[in-house]
């Protein structure tokens, strides 16, 4: 009886079964990022993937669910059960922004998910194919004047950086521009230097090495001042468009929703470590990624700051939910 009491009085505490940090994680680890490969969340966190294993004694495995602008992975991971061994890694938009792009979403991400950590973050980069004669900001803005409906912009998905950094030019500058949504920052890429889209804002880590290599040529970046990883290209602001920035736009992890604390913490706490890792944090800053390694209650405001502002900025363009 005596132990009886006892362990229901550890359960009761949260010290019991796999809530506890000092047993957490006993299994492997699945990560979903809700997008396909080849885009900002799957690029980070690949790189960290072997160290996080490492740290936290157990395999970590990534999935990749990708569909409905990050709502599919994001509905699976907040589904799961809250014991930390289903986690999401993925861009912003997909919990600040989809709340008011989709009418109906299966759960709303920003409810139904536990922030663990902002690992990094990020600017998009906006680019275009060589092949189409566009050296600069001017001369896309010149041309969607100049050809209503007939520049486009390729995104990740609605609701991603990439999409809402383009439904911000088209109110900034008042032009038409038609919006191509793909499954992932991958696939946008890909048809970005194929030439089936005029541009792409791509977060900077899926487009960096493609400009290198002459692929896709770089006109902006989004952020407030020049990129570390291409100091040569001009912000948003330098390139004309006065107003435009997203600067707080980041790859982070999430939890469902009642994850205890203890495990959340453990999380967080070998995300830090992970990054930390010199060889980590070199890959990283290489493909443009600023690391952040945040405390969840950061990225918790994080969260409802952004929230706040993209729904005015979408309300404000006009966009109407899906």
């Amino acid at each position: 009886m005596k132990v009886a009491i006892r362990m229901a009085l550890l359960a009761a505490a949260g010290f019991a079964g796999p809530s506890s940090a000092a047993e957490y994680p006993v299994k492997p680890v699945r990560i979903v990022v809700p997008f396909a490969p080849g885009g900002a969340a799957d690029l980070l966190i690949r790189p960290m993937n072997e160290k996080l294993s490492e740290v936290l004694g157990q395999p970590v495995l990534i999935d990749n669910r990708g569909g409905a602008g990050g709502n599919i992975g994001a509905a699976m991971v907040a589904q799961a059960s809250p014991d930390g061994y289903t986690l999401l890694v993925t861009t912003a938009g997909v919990v600040v922004a989809n709340r008011s792009l989709y009418r109906k979403l299966t759960v709303d991400p920003a409810v139904a998910l536990d922030p663990v950590s902002i690992i990094a973050s990020l600017p998009n980069m906006l680019v275009v194919s060589p092949k189409l004669g566009l050296a600069s900001v001017g001369d896309v803005i010149a041309r969607a004047k100049a050809k209503p409906g007939t520049v486009s912009f390729a995104s990740g998905g609605i609701g991603t950086s990439n999409h809402l950094a383009g439904e911000l030019l088209k109110h900034l500058t008042g032009t038409d521009m038609t919006h191509v949504p793909y499954k992932g920052g991958g696939p946008a890429v890909v048809a970005t230097i194929a030439g089936e889209v005029t541009m792409l804002f791509a977060t900077l880590p899926s487009a960096v090495q493609q400009v290198k290599a002459g692929r896709l040529t770089a006109l902006a970046v989004t952020s407030r001042s020049r990129s570390t990883a291409a100091p040569g290209v001009p912000t948003m602001t330098e390139a004309g468009v006065q107003g435009f920035e997203v600067s707080e736009n980041w790859v982070g992890a999430l939890a469902p929703r009642g994850t205890p604390a203890p495990v959340v913490n453990r999380v967080q706490k070998a995300i830090v470590q992970a990054v930390e890792d010199a060889d980590v944090r070199s890959r990283l800053a290489a493909a443009g990624y600023e690391v952040v390694a945040s405390t969840p209650a950061a990225m918790g405001q994080s969260i409802k700051r952004q929230s706040q502002s993209w729904e005015q900025i979408i309300k404000a363009a006009g966009i109407e939910p899906q």
